[in-house]
């Protein structure tokens, strides 16, 4: 898929997912008090900007990221400030994250500044090319500025499950005035508007995906010979993430803000399964081949549905095409 077909397909989802949201946010004020619900939705929306703003703090905090100087590896430094010129973004801060699995990820806010952290795994086993290839993927995150896209449309699905959640509540400590009153339309409708955030939130994760295979179109449009590096670098991560459930326990939730990572680490401990043992004696670009070969399931394709990252075999095809 060419970069301005994918930026069409991404801008079309987006605006389905408003679309649908706005339809189904009318219905639901049509049917109840407007003051209230909307009251409700304008706290869902100050609660995820606030979270916003504060969240690369609490990312900081939870992976251990810790801001590199110049002086303290400059080799990395002068890799994203490189990638940053030719991508015309403005050289974010670089952090690594004292985490044994590699992986990388893009984060910021207005008050925090924008972030580039790669995981102490990630340079252990990635070669400089590979890692190169990988800060193209995520600079391309902060170009695109998918943190704030996907911020917006993480909202959407949030106001209806709150909308839901607090209907159901209502209804279930207001059971007795509400059997005297004869209305079961509270509960109709709290099921209604979980069941609208779930049909909400599989668009969220649809654009999550999209927005993956852009950045791995940036990264092969900035990195000479990115395509290549850049398949290797994720098939390698599958095949190291899988390996390491020990260290996965040793960090603990590493997955609580797995959306950010390059590679989805739950995921990657699936595949990792079926390529079991075919990383000690092979090339990287072997490895590569042999995640190719793979067949996409039926299982495959539902579990991707549910996921924000694309199955690691359609992604190394996209990328091969390039």
């Amino acid at each position: 898929m060419s970069l301005v077909k994918l930026r069409f397909t991404m801008i079309g989802t987006l605006a389905l997912l408003i679309a649908v949201s706005t339809f189904f946010f009318t219905v639901v004020l049509s049917l109840m008090g407007i003051m209230n619900i909307a009251a409700l939705a304008f706290f869902v929306i100050g609660f995820n900007i606030i979270q916003w703003l504060i969240a690369p703090y609490l990312i900081s905090g939870l992976y251990r990221t810790k801001e590199v100087s110049k002086s303290d590896n400059p080799k990395l430094h002068s890799m994203v400030g490189r990638l940053s010129q030719k991508i015309g973004l403005k050289m974010p801060k670089v952090m690594i994250a004292n985490i044994p699995i590699p992986n990388a990820f893009a984060y910021g806010s207005p008050i925090a500044g924008s972030r580039v952290a790669v995981t102490t795994g990630l340079l252990k086993e990635l070669e400089d090319e590979e890692v190169e290839a990988v800060l193209g993927h995520e600079l391309g995150h902060l170009k695109h500025k998918d943190v704030q896209i996907m911020m917006f449309a993480s909202v959407l699905p949030a106001i209806f499950y709150y909308i839901g959640y607090s209907m159901m509540l209502s209804a279930w400590y207001g059971g007795g005035r509400q059997r005297e009153g004869g209305g079961a339309a509270p509960v109709l409708i709290g099921i209604a508007c979980m069941a609208i955030y779930w049909i909400l939130t599989l668009f969220v994760l649809a654009l999550s995906r999209l927005r993956e295979y852009y950045a791995d179109q940036r990264s092969a449009s900035v990195v000479e010979d990115g395509a290549r590096k850049l398949s290797e670098a994720l098939a390698k991560i599958v095949a190291s993430t899988g390996k390491m459930k020990r260290h996965r326990r040793e960090v603990g939730n590493v997955s609580s803000f797995k959306a950010l990572f390059i590679e989805d680490p739950d995921s990657a401990e699936r595949d990792q399964i079926a390529i079991s043992g075919t990383r000690m004696f092979k090339t990287d670009q072997q490895l590569v081949q042999e995640i190719l070969s793979r067949k996409v399931s039926g299982l495959d394709k539902l579990l991707e549905l549910l996921s924000t990252h694309p199955n690691i075999v359609k992604r190394l095809q996209a990328l091969q095409k390039l």
